[in-house]
Formats: C-alpha cells, sequence, structure tokens
C-alpha cells in the first residue's frame, strides 16, 4: 500500500477526527450531524478528539473536502494527536489514497467501519461468513491502498480483524476465490434458513425490526423473558434469535429479535445479511421499533423502511413501537410521533409500560390473518383432518353419508393448503375461495 503504514493497535485506542459534509439540501441537522458516527467510533472502541464539518452541495472528486479543508484537517491531526481520520460518507479508492497521502494519517469511512463492528460482534458461524464476504467485497477494489487490511490484527479500526483465513494475499485471484466460497456457503446457509423460517407453521411469527440501539433487544427481554445480550452500544446483536411469547386470549407466538439497520448501511452487509434477514420476510406480523427520545426518529423510520424494501418485504405493514419513551426529554416528540402514526402504540421496554397496549394490537392484527372459513371433505380424507388439527381452530364438525363438514378458523395463508389436501373451502355464509392460488391469503 505503501506510507503511510496502517499500525498494529494493541494496548491504546486510537485517536480520531472525524470528518462530515453535509449538502444543504439533504434536510440532516448540522448540530447533530456527528452523534450517530461518533457512536459507532465509540462502539468500535476509538476515541474521539476532534470534528470538521463541511457544508457543500457535492464532495470535491479529488479528496471529497478539497484543499482548504484539507489543510485545516491536516493542522487539527497535529494539534489532537491523531492517528485516525473517520468520513462519515464512503470514499472511493483515490479518494482515500490522496487524503491519507496529505495527512500521513490512516483514513477510513462509514462503510469501513460498520464492517470492523460487525467483525468485532460476529459470534455465530454465520454471522462470521457473512461479516468476512462483506468485508472482501467492499476491500477488493481498495487492494492496492489497503492490503495490509486483509491480515487478522490486533485490532483498531481499518484492522479487518474478523473471521476467516489470518492472511489473505493481494493477490485478485486468491481473493475472488474466497468470495466464491464464502458465497457457496452462505447460499447453503440461506437455503437451510429459509426452509426452517418458512416451517415454522405450528405458531404464528413475529419479528422486531428497527434502527440499530432502538431497544429491540431489551423489548424482547421484557416480553419473553429470554436472555439475549443487551448494550448501550449500535449492533450489539448480529444474529437472530427467537422466543416464545404468550399472548392472552391467543396463545403462543414466535417473537424473533434481528440486526438493526442503519443510515447508509453498506450494501454489501444488506446481501451478507439477508439470511438472517429471513425471520423478516417471512414473519406474520412485523413490530418495527423506534427509539421516540431520538431527535432523527422521523430519519431512522426512513431508513429501516429502505433496507426492508430492498430486502422484499412490506414497509407499509408493520405495527410501529415508539419505544423508549421514558427517555423522551420533550414529550410533544413523542406526540409528533404519535400524530404521523395513529396506529403506533408507545411503550418503554425499560420500565415495561405499555405492553397491554403493544398485547393488543398485536393480537388484533394476527386476527385480521384468519378467515372463517366451511371445510367440506369426504369423511375418509385423514389428510385435512390432520391439517386442521395443526393450523386452525375447530369450531363445529358435521357429518352426512360421504363426507364431513368442519367450521373453523384458520390463518388466511394455510387456507390454500386444505384445497391441495382435497377438501373444498368456502367462506362460513357460502361465498367461495379463490382456489386456483393463494394470493388471496
Amino acid at each position: 500500500m505503501g506510507e503511510p503504514q496502517r499500525e498494529k493497535l494493541e494496548a491504546h485506542a486510537q485517536k480520531c477526527v472525524i470528518v462530515a459534509v453535509i449538502d444543504p439540501l439533504s434536510g440532516r441537522n448540522r448540530e447533530t450531524a456527528f452523534d450517530e458516527m461518533e457512536g459507532l467510533i465509540t462502539t468500535a472502541g476509538s476515541e474521539v478528539v476532534g470534528k470538521i464539518q463541511q457544508v457543500r452541495h457535492k464532495p470535491d472528486a479529488a479528496t471529497y473536502i478539497g484543499k482548504g479543508k484539507l489543510i485545516e484537517l491536516k493542522e487539527l491531526i497535529g494539534a489532537t494527536d491523531a492517528d485516525l481520520i473517520a468520513f462519515d460518507a464512503d470514499l472511493s479508492p483515490s479518494q482515500g489514497k490522496k487524503i491519507e497521502e496529505a495527512t500521513n494519517t490512516q483514513v477510513v469511512d462509514r462503510s469501513e467501519v460498520i464492517l470492523d463492528i460487525f467483525a468485532t460482534h460476529a459470534r455465530t458461524h454465520e454471522s462470521k461468513l457473512q461479516v468476512e464476504l462483506a468485508q472482501l467485497l467492499y476491500l477488493r477494489p481498495r487492494l492496492m491502498r489497503m492490503w495490509t487490511h486483509l491480515e487478522r490484527i490486533e485490532g483498531g479500526i481499518g484492522s479487518g480483524k474478523g473471521p476467516g483465513e489470518k492472511q489473505l494475499e493481494t493477490d485478485r485471484r486468491l481473493v475472488d476465490r474466497r468470495i466464491s466460497e464464502l458465497k457457496r456457503r452462505l447460499g447453503e446457509v440461506v437455503d437451510r434458513r429459509e426452509r426452517q423460517a418458512a416451517s415454522r407453521t405450528q405458531h404464528m411469527t413475529v419479528s422486531l425490526v428497527g434502527y440499530t440501539n432502538a431497544g429491540k433487544s431489551t423489548l424482547m427481554n421484557a416480553l419473553t423473558d429470554a436472555d439475549v445480550y443487551i448494550a448501550d452500544k449500535l449492533f450489539a446483536t448480529l444474529d437472530t434469535r427467537t422466543r416464545k411469547w404468550t399472548l392472552p386470549h391467543w396463545g403462543e407466538v414466535l417473537l424473533s429479535d434481528t440486526v438493526g439497520f442503519i443510515r447508509d448501511l453498506p450494501h454489501h452487509l444488506v446481501a451478507s445479511f439477508k439470511s438472517t434477514l429471513s425471520e423478516a420476510r417471512h414473519a406474520d406480523l412485523l413490530l418495527h421499533v423506534v427509539d421516540s427520545s431520538h431527535n432523527e426518529a422521523l430519519q431512522h423510520v426512513e431508513t429501516v423502511n429502505q433496507v426492508l424494501a430492498e430486502i422484499g418485504v412490506d414497509s407499509t405493514d408493520p405495527i410501529l413501537v415508539l419505544n423508549k419513551i421514558d427517555a423522551a426529554e420533550n414529550r410533544a416528540k413523542v406526540d409528533v410521533l404519535r400524530a404521523k402514526f395513529p396506529n403506533s402504540v408507545t411503550v418503554s421496554a425499560k420500565e415495561k409500560v405499555g405492553f397491554d397496549k403493544l398485547r393488543d394490537a398485536v393480537c388484533h392484527r394476527l386476527a385480521d390473518g384468519y378467515l372463517e372459513a366451511r371445510v367440506q371433505a369426504s369423511a375418509g380424507n385423514g389428510k385435512v383432518y390432520a391439517f386442521l388439527s395443526e393450523h386452525a381452530e375447530v369450531v363445529s364438525t358435521e357429518y352426512d353419508e360421504n363426507s364431513v363438514i368442519y367450521e373453523c378458523r384458520i390463518p388466511r395463508r394455510f387456507a390454500y393448503g386444505l384445497t391441495q389436501a382435497g377438501a373444498s373451502v368456502t367462506h362460513t355464509d357460502g361465498s367461495p375461495l379463490q382456489t386456483e392460488s393463494n394470493d388471496e391469503w
């Protein structure tokens, strides 16, 4: 890569200067522009010692911030003794190289910081494969500048610390071979997880989604008495966890916690974590958890909706759960959110407030997924009886000479399976149900 060499971080935390370029038309709050990036840097284990903000419509093509700000950045590095520059945006390989050469300081961009955090927090075999693939896809076009990131070193942002081979040569053929292998292995994981998620037919499924650090894991623990790891850090948990949740007057459903989202989440990560997010795609209901005390709660909602759309999930259907009402310094902010999202539910996962209304809302929405049906089958059709026993609530049963008629309450998604088992299915009032496809349910 040439100068500056990326040193190993062992006993000390890196001192970091954050750089943000804000388009005046973007709507971003200049006063809070650094908050999220500072949270990422802190989570990654480094110390923020300086910040530089520039307002301009379009980043400089060569150095992202232009010559004047580059001089100011170099002076700030000298004054703070910083050994790391973190940009709150993605840099091109050439931009990163020029900034490093001008400042003689290691440069990382937003995607690289997020990737490092994911690498540090990966615990399971699956998440390690996902993170390593995302890292290699990100690093491949940057091999000339960042070859030492492919070594597994002792930590620090930009270290590339992660699962997999301890060293990867810069030769693109070797990297491509490793990428192909990871994609193949993750493809097997995706197929297995998709089958598992789709086969959960004995219980209705509910998934928690939301911006990172919105309180999803705290909410899951409070609702299910689960022991999901909780920390006041971004991306504290990467792996999906599923627990049974008992709803009054309903029974048990399966509640899943998923990885949190964030603004400008690297698309390589979204692609790599699609298997983890399959729980959200197959869920009967999504609970979109929002930190209602955050100044940018509305933007967080939009970000999550964008990622949901990217993985093929209808973002208009979830129940919006406005969490952390206990932490809201200004209740008016929560009222604004409630006015914009009138069907939302306000809770405090930490104080266990608002859970009754949340359970009622979930039961109501799940009930919308059911239909009252009249099922007629031959008396000897054991498949229909077995299917109803597993998936439906049978209200009444009538017999005649050749057939049996069941009045039942069944999830819409299972009704089509009855026709496949040889039954005739109608609404309880006798009106027909579509039977050529399962689009209706």
